[in-house]
């Protein structure tokens, strides 16, 4: 049996295996239209494995050959470039959706801080923690200031007295809630996660890092919305302080930060020491 357009086939011809092993030459834009140059050839569109679909290096537009020049280097982003750059200590130079470091715990943290122990950041609870008590507010202020606007023309003078101190409880309740959310922190050091609450009588959970088992935060619908969120906690006792904490704000950066803290310690410090040369170098410049 011969080829079609060449000579019949000879077993004992050296050249043949080498004619079955050469590579199909591809068509250029300057080869001429169709499937290639030579006569017999239909025209048509060309052929190519580096046919690009979509804009890009690969797509040439209308009335141009979609063949890519393989000599062209491939275009990438520098966003697509930004996550894969690390530092000295292998910690990506792209951005990462944690929260701001503070410097230096506050004056109400800083006393149930031990010495040796580093402090990560404190964080008060998500505003949605005082809807309740506003809209309680502002609802007795609807309600008692028509009451005493009501009463104050049926010259009922001891009802309208008892609707102003009615609403006067109501206010300093409110004022109580917004005081106890002001106060109310949510701690992270490199040891524990704690929770401060409380004005008059001072309320103190704290659990060990090294003794969470499983860490997890949940968010409605709502929270979703509003950005807030549940933490739960589990660890190997059977009882512990410090289990559930409602309405933290940027729960899923919050749980990154404590997630790091607890599998990847020594990364979170060669990061934190970085940033402070850097700021040390900047004020010295």
């Amino acid at each position: 049996m011969g080829s079609p357009s060449g000579p019949p086939f000879d077993p004992d011809d050296p050249d043949w295996a080498r004619r079955d092993t050469e590579p199909i030459p591809r068509h250029r834009p300057d080869d001429g239209p169709g499937y290639g140059s030579g006569a017999g050839l239909s025209d048509g569109p060309s052929l190519s494995d580096d046919i690009g679909f979509g804009p890009g290096p690969g797509y040439a537009g209308e009335g141009r050959s979609w063949a890519r020049d393989p000599d062209e280097p491939p275009v990438i982003s520098e966003e697509e470039l930004s996550g894969l750059r690390v530092d000295a200590s292998g910690m990506p130079l792209g951005p990462r959706r944690v929260l701001p470091l503070e410097d230096e715990p506050s004056s109400l943290v800083a006393r149930y801080l031990f010495p040796t122990e580093r402090y990560r950041g404190e964080w008060k609870r998500h505003w949605i923690h005082l809807s309740t008590p506003l809209l309680i507010g502002i609802a007795a202020t609807f309600v008692l200031g028509y009451l005493s606007g009501f009463l104050a023309g049926r010259d009922v003078g001891a009802l309208t007295t008892i609707a102003v101190l009615l609403w006067f409880a109501v206010m300093g309740w409110v004022a109580w809630r917004v005081a106890d959310w002001w106060y109310d922190r949510f701690i992270l050091t490199n040891k524990r996660v704690m929770v401060v609450n409380g004005i008059v009588t001072r309320r103190v959970a704290m659990m060990p890092l090294v003794r969470v088992t499983d860490m997890k935060y949940e968010q409605t619908p709502t929270g979703r919305a509003l950005n807030y969120g549940t933490f739960v906690l589990e660890s190997a006792g059977q009882e512990q302080a410090l289990r559930e904490i409602k309405n933290l704000p940027n729960p899923n950066e919050l749980y990154l930060r404590v997630v790091e803290e607890m599998y990847e310690p020594q990364a979170v410090e060669a990061r934190l020491g970085k940033e402070a040369d850097e700021a040390k170098a900047d004020d010295g410049a």
